[in-house]
């Protein structure tokens, strides 16, 4: 039932959620323009854990209806036929023996009436693993959708960051220039012109490493998305919209905790696995109880007395049979005992599981606190190495401050600008991290938000 409700809920609120089974995978072109929705979607289609999870629900209903088949008729049809070298045969009278040919057709329907109970048990315990691996696959997506936004506000920050770097060298050539002009009229010495071509030279490898950590941040991205790579997409850089700005939340740790509680895939995974495992016990222990088939056929036999095939004998038979096991070396019983054991382990899995989503759920809590605090701080510190670097112009052009004093509070504000974008990027993915130990992940994606 859930998965009827789940599949129709993927595909009323999301299209691109369908479980599709293609063998074949064609890569799909990136977008030219990226937003946090668009990038989600193509991984959604895309990405290759998620086809995976894909494959998994397809292979529990392969067992679904290996396990139904137990409960339904099996009709079998076999054939033979034999022919008797003439060597072999004895003669009665100068008459050889007719039957120096044999043949047989017979198609036998078998209904099992009772096992036990073992094979209604067996059916539910494979519904229940079916809803089992629908709840992997919503997991599946959870993760995959946390990396995916990681990856792409790592893609924003690397991108800001150019952006910040790119400022603090037109400052600097601005300040190069400046010396230069008051080198030229006598008012500072060549010394400061030659610092502030130092400090020039050596804002360019940052400069050049931003832009390579922005072509990396986009090669991990692609990896995350699932991008196979077509020969035209390799090079082709999309444009990335959005930014790192965002709005402050805040949620208790007890309100977290009851939500994760309700909706991570994982507790929900494995509590129809301690079900589906109790349905185990059940199974092995049919083994103690009577099998009763109902078996019918209908042959076509060859008459012992001629060869034609027009005097065959032929005819129903149907009748009941029984096997009981009364003893079986105590096999039935160590199954039994394994099949306790794993029902053990999966309720020791579920505490287990239990408490480590408690603590990721704590961890996400306190994340985003801190994430959110250093944000906010990272503003005022802006503010103050603006003014700061106001200031020290001002004083160096009135001749009462000096050079370094200049360059060290535009140094200040490069690595306040610097921080405040990694303050951003580290809410937003705390933001993220706290949707997926919600078990909100999927939510998280949704274009209202």
């Amino acid at each position: 039932m859930y998965l009827k409700v789940f599949m129709s809920f993927c595909l009323s609120s999301w299209g691109f959620l369908f479980l599709s089974y293609g063998q074949n995978r064609i890569p799909v072109a990136i977008p030219e323009t990226l937003d946090l929705q668009s990038t989600l979607t193509y991984a959604l289609e895309n990405n290759f854990s998620i086809l995976q999870a894909k494959q998994r629900i397809r292979e529990q209903e392969g067992l679904i209806i290996d396990v139904r088949s137990q409960a339904l008729p099996n009709a079998l049809l076999d054939a033979n036929y034999t022919h008797i070298d003439s060597g072999l045969s004895e003669t009665f009278g100068g008459i050889f023996d007719p039957n120096t040919q044999n043949w047989n057709i017979g198609l036998t329907i078998r209904q099992a009436l009772y096992k036990g109970g073992s094979v209604k048990a067996a059916l539910h315990a494979q519904e229940l693993f079916e809803e089992a691996v629908l709840y992997d696959f919503k997991s599946t997506i959870n993760l995959a959708v946390q990396d995916v936004t990681t990856r792409y506000y790592d893609v924003l920050l690397a991108r800001e960051c150019i952006g910040v770097q790119q400022q603090n060298i037109e400052l600097l050539k601005s300040q190069l220039q400046d010396a230069k002009n008051r080198f030229e009229v006598g008012a500072v010495s060549q010394f400061e012109v030659l610092r502030a071509e130092v400090e020039l030279a050596n804002a360019q490898p940052h400069f050049i490493q931003a832009r390579n950590n922005f072509r990396l941040s986009i090669e991990e991205l692609r990896q995350a998305m699932g991008f196979l790579g077509l020969p035209k997409e390799v090079t082709r850089v999309p444009i990335f919209m959005g930014n790192l700005d965002f709005t402050p939340i805040e949620i208790p740790v007890a309100q977290a905790l009851d939500t994760a509680k309700l909706h991570r895939p994982e507790l929900q995974q494995l509590e129809l696995i301690v079900e589906a495992r109790e349905q185990g016990i059940i199974i092995k222990r049919a083994n103690r109880l009577p099998d009763v088939d109902l078996v019918g056929s209908y042959q076509h036999n060859k008459s012992t007395i001629s060869s034609s095939f027009g005097d065959s004998l032929y005819g129903w038979t149907i009748g009941v049979q029984s096997s009981w096991a009364i003893f079986d070396g105590k096999s039935t019983e160590g199954r039994v005992l394994h099949a306790k054991s794993l029902l053990e382990q999966a309720r020791l899995d579920l505490g287990q599981r239990t408490l480590e989503i408690e603590v990721e759920v704590r961890r996400a809590v306190h994340d985003l606190q801190e994430a959110r605090e250093l944000a906010q701080a990272s503003v005022k510190v802006i503010d103050q190495a603006e003014e700061s670097l106001r200031l020290a112009n001002e004083l160096y052009g009135a001749g009462h401050g000096t050079q370094l004093d200049v360059l060290q509070s535009q140094v200040a504000l490069t690595e306040s600008r610097l921080n405040q974008l990694q303050a951003n990027h580290s809410y937003k993915v705390a933001e993220a991290g706290l949707a997926k130990a919600l078990g909100n992940a999927i939510p998280y994606v949704d274009p209202e938000n």
